[in-house]
């Protein structure tokens, strides 16, 4: 497999690896889609994806409520 074609992405909310095709939900912005873990994490990003998206890039240690367990 191309090193370019990963299969995982970052949570942007909770910075949890999840598998594109595995994915709780996904959102478009600006372009790019962003995978999630759970719904709610889409959901926080909704309200304000900047948040999430500035620093680090990801997972801006705001867990919402939810276990990675």
């Amino acid at each position: 497999m191309p090193f370019w074609s990963k299969k995982k992405e970052r949570d942007p909310v909770c910075g949890m690896d999840v598998d594109r095709k595995k994915a709780a939900a996904t959102h478009e912005y600006e372009g790019k889609t962003y995978y999630f873990c759970a719904p709610g994490c889409e959901a926080a990003f909704a309200k304000d994806p900047e948040k999430y998206l500035k620093g680090s890039g990801g997972g801006g240690g705001t867990a919402i409520g939810h276990h990675h367990g």
